[in-house]
């Protein structure tokens, strides 16, 4: 228990990464735990879309920038992404959807991954070449781009120490 909320307190999103890939072991552990994210009712209704293939990674890191229009790349070099839909029909879609991408975040830290909640998913699948690429891969029409989950190494500077925390925060009643 200790080691969890020590990874808890100890993530931090990675604005910088090294070129090496990470390894298929790793990202496997990081997905199959995300698998057990809570969603409503158990019904499992988020889909996660691995994307690795440096042209693809290029094509969507310039679709998420579009959307923000500019010309960075808002994937910090991250060289895996986790794309986390969710299913419209579902009452809880988005909910189910945001305890997925935090349910990854904290999972990569835990193997020893650095990550980042990239959002504009949602606009960035919704451009004609966004909605082209959904069809390409099977995505039933009833889901739509929640956030990125970008994977990768940390390089030097990426990750930075986590601010103080609010003195208000919490409140009891």
């Amino acid at each position: 228990m200790k080691e969890t909320l020590l990874d808890i307190k100890t993530r931090r999103s990675c604005r910088k990464y090294t070129a090496e890939m990470i390894k298929p072991e790793e990202l496997q552990t990081v997905l199959e735990a995300a698998t057990y994210a809570p969603t409503g009712h158990g019904s499992q209704s988020p889909l996660m879309v691995v994307v690795q293939k440096p042209e693809l990674v290029a094509k969507l890191s310039e679709l998420n920038a579009r959307v923000m229009d500019a010309k960075i790349d808002p994937f910090y070099g991250a060289k895996t992404l986790v794309i986390v839909m969710a299913d419209r029909n579902s009452r809880t879609g988005i909910q189910d959807a945001c305890s997925v991408m935090v349910t990854l975040l904290n999972a990569a830290h835990a193997v020893g991954l650095a990550s980042c909640w990239i959002n504009r998913a949602k606009e960035m699948l919704e451009f004609p070449e966004g909605k082209t690429l959904v069809k390409e891969w099977g995505i039933p029409d009833h889901y739509e781009g929640l956030a990125v989950c970008i994977l990768g190494y940390p390089a030097e500077g990426g990750e930075h120490e986590p601010k103080p925390r609010r003195e208000d925060y919490i409140k009891f009643v």
